[in-house]
């Protein structure tokens, strides 16, 4: 081969190289442009509202869907801190909360999902369901929300439980109206039965005493389990009054110790949220008798910092880290109704053994006072 045929044929292969390039290149723009396009197209006609923020929770997209759920246009809310999606106190705490992050790695809702409380353009709260993925890209790192509004879903939930409510304190009072008065019936027909057989046979005069004796106990504990499923001291005496007669009916039915402590007195004025407290420990208490084999419970009320946190700690056998994930029934109802009132559920393992169930709510209809004549401890 010639010099100028070997020179003609690097110019060629040049060529070639240049126009394969060229192609590679405008095949690798147009998939990055389609692999947008498709980006976009998800994110307009996503049913999820999708939001994505910057390490200082900056706002930098807003999708459709979320246009629809908050109220604000796109425009109005990138370039701002997502914390204007949040009511207080949540709003004054979300820099914190993603600073902790960033600094610990230690995630509360990132990578995790959980319900919480959100605020509209027009100030209404709502709860929705938000589940955060991380993205870390070559020198920062992106967080993006997925958001749907459950304000249907938790409308229904309440329904059920104030159904299941109504449901209960009709069985407490068929229960303390209509199975305590036959029991009272035959408690006193035992009575009048001893007396008529003291005559003839002392063993069979003790015998019917026995069963009067029986018979009273019963009624007792059917009393208890009336009051358990309808707490009339709720409703006349308050939130307080029905945690310690809980503690109380608690220690009598199960043989343990069970103590209800509330110092300063803490009144709450909202029947329905007290009746949700009442159950949340109702049902905690339960729990560790059931489960955790507890031994001694503290019912715990007070007011800190403007919320109002009710705990249920016990010595009993601990928390399983995998109870939350088997999605009971019983937990799944303990978190709706925390949620139901705007607080949040806390489910955790004692250091010193034993689990502790803490739930935290506003204070809105909490008022304390110096001295409650109605109030009891033990």
């Amino acid at each position: 081969m010639s010099k100028a045929e070997l020179l003609a044929w690097i110019r060629q292969l040049r060529s070639r190289h240049v126009m394969r390039t060229r192609t590679q290149r405008r095949r690798a723009a147009t998939a990055l442009g389609d692999s947008a396009e498709r980006l976009r197209a998800i994110l307009e006609t996503a049913v999820e509202g999708i939001i994505t923020i910057d390490e200082r929770g900056i706002i930098e997209s807003f999708n459709p869907a979320a246009e629809r759920i908050f109220g604000y246009r796109a425009k109005e809310v990138i370039g701002k801190n997502v914390s204007v999606l949040m009511p207080s106190p949540h709003r004054e705490q979300h820099d914190t909360y993603l600073g902790n992050y960033l600094h610990t790695g230690h995630a509360k809702i990132i990578g995790i999902g959980r319900e919480i409380v959100a605020r509209r353009k027009n100030g209404t709260v709502f709860p929705m369901d938000l589940s955060v993925s991380e993205v870390r890209l070559a020198d920062r790192r992106l967080f993006t929300g997925f958001i749907r509004d459950i304000t249907e879903r938790k409308r229904l939930e309440k329904e059920i439980l104030e159904i299941s409510e109504r449901e209960q304190r009709r069985i407490g009072h068929d229960l303390h109206d209509g199975l305590c008065q036959h029991l009272a019936g035959i408690e006193l027909m035992s009575q009048v039965l001893e007396q008529k057989l003291a005559r003839r046979s002392k063993a069979a005069a003790a015998r019917a005493s026995d069963i009067a004796k029986n018979v009273r106990e019963a009624i007792g504990h059917t009393r208890l389990l009336a009051r358990g499923l309808s707490p009339v001291t709720l409703e006349s005496e308050g939130l307080m009054s029905a945690l310690q007669e809980l503690a109380l009916s608690t220690e009598k039915i199960f043989r343990v110790t069970c103590r209800f402590d509330c110092d300063p007195p803490v009144l709450v004025s909202d029947f329905p949220a007290a009746t949700h407290l009442f159950r949340l420990a109702q049902e905690a208490v339960s729990n560790a008798l059931k489960h955790g084999q507890a031994k001694r419970i503290l019912i715990r009320l007070k007011e800190e910092r403007g919320q109002m946190i009710l705990s249920v700690i016990d010595n009993g056998s601990g928390f399983s880290p995998q109870r939350p994930k088997s999605k009971g029934m019983g937990l799944r109802i303990m978190q709706s109704r925390a949620g139901m009132i705007g607080g949040t559920l806390a489910i955790e393992r004692n250091a010193a053994g034993g689990t502790s169930v803490t739930v935290r709510t506003p204070n809105v209809a909490v008022r304390q006072k110096t001295s409650n004549p109605h109030a009891r401890k033990n």
